[in-house]
């Protein structure tokens, strides 16, 4: 055998002796596939922001991670404390995440229908426009329940009579009964997601400001809303 392929069998031998001996690391599988799932977390982030594409999804999260069921409406007049119904999952979330965000701090009670309703969720306000712009104006699927009917003080989500069959709630629109005998001509039309608790005489002094002809107060009745537990 001549030189050369001496020499060549003798590296084809050392490399082979050298890959041997060389131990594979093992693969860890788990940190691979929590390395996957954070990745595909940061890319899709199932509910990251509220649109009119997610609404159910994402309130649904949000309920679950936030279990406040107490509110306060703060005006000049006087507060309203509310109770929020856990058997109404969806509107209850959105009106925490409402108050949270302060949505309603830039919003008046802009109709007011004495020993009707007094109704509130927005205003004239750019701030307002651009936060309703801001999430879409999305809109929520009514949650009837036989036992959350329109009694005095109940709380409820108002909507859009025209152009909407499956009577799909507006977000961030609400109102009050103020009838003492209740307005259960509406039960089954609005979704009642609440109760007054306390603050019955406040409702009265607002139901009894002076209005124009479409029932928006001729001084506008500002509030603020924050959660209490």
């Amino acid at each position: 055998m001549n030189l050369f392929l001496k020499t060549l069998l003798f590296i084809l031998t050392l490399f082979t002796f050298y890959n041997c001996k060389e131990e594979k690391k093992p693969v860890n599988k788990t940190l691979n596939l929590k390395r996957k799932e954070t990745i595909k977390k940061e890319i899709t982030r199932p509910w990251d922001s509220l649109n009119n594409k997610n609404t159910e999804v994402f309130l649904a999260e949000y309920g679950k991670q936030n279990q406040e069921t107490k509110v306060i409406i703060k005006t000049d007049f006087g507060n309203i404390k509310l109770l929020l119904y856990k058997d109404v999952p969806i509107h209850r979330a959105n009106f925490v995440f409402l108050t949270k965000i302060k949505y309603f701090n830039s919003t008046v009670f802009y109709r007011v229908a004495k020993n009707f309703v007094i109704q509130g969720g927005n205003s004239d306000e750019m701030h307002t426009q651009k936060q309703r712009r801001k999430y879409g104006n999305y809109l929520m699927k009514p949650e009837y329940r036989k036992n959350r009917t329109h009694k005095y003080g109940a709380l409820a989500a108002a909507r859009e009579y025209e152009d909407n069959p499956d009577k799909l709630s507006s977000p961030f629109e609400f109102y009050i009964v103020h009838n003492r005998k209740g307005s259960h001509h509406l039960d089954n039309n609005h979704t009642v997601f609440g109760e007054v608790i306390s603050g019955f005489d406040t409702m009265d002094k607002i139901a009894n400001v002076k209005v124009g002809v479409d029932q928006w107060p001729e001084d506008d009745v500002k509030m603020r809303i924050e959660i209490l537990d």
